[in-house]
């Protein structure tokens, strides 16, 4: 399994309608080949290296089947839904990006 995961730091003026929007948007994305599930997690600003207040801070995990279907949503849909979030929200939100690939499992 294949983790894709974006950490957001958006504007807290905006969180409603970003909220809002963020769940199209991980809907989008599910609906992609090799997509099998997402979380997402707020994180505390508390425990944040470098300015947090005032802002919402979330994780979006995505389960993917493998690394061929990232490297298919990277390749052929990424750069158009990054669009869209960066023409809706300009200067209002950050994401960096992080693949994890599972070793081991443990527990359920």
């Amino acid at each position: 399994m294949v983790v894709y995961e974006v950490n957001l730091s958006v504007d807290g003026e905006i969180e409603a309608e970003f909220r809002a929007w963020l769940d199209d948007h991980v809907r989008q994305i599910l609906a992609l080949p090799g997509f099998t599930g997402a979380r997402v997690f707020r994180r505390d600003p508390a425990e944040e290296n470098g300015p947090g207040a005032g802002r919402l801070l979330l994780t979006v995990q995505y389960a993917l089947t493998g690394r061929a279907a990232l490297d298919d949503y990277l390749a052929r849909h990424a750069p158009a839904l990054r669009r869209e979030g960066l023409l809706r929200f300009p200067g209002r939100f950050t994401a960096t990006r992080r693949v994890l690939v599972e070793e081991r499992a443990y527990g359920a």
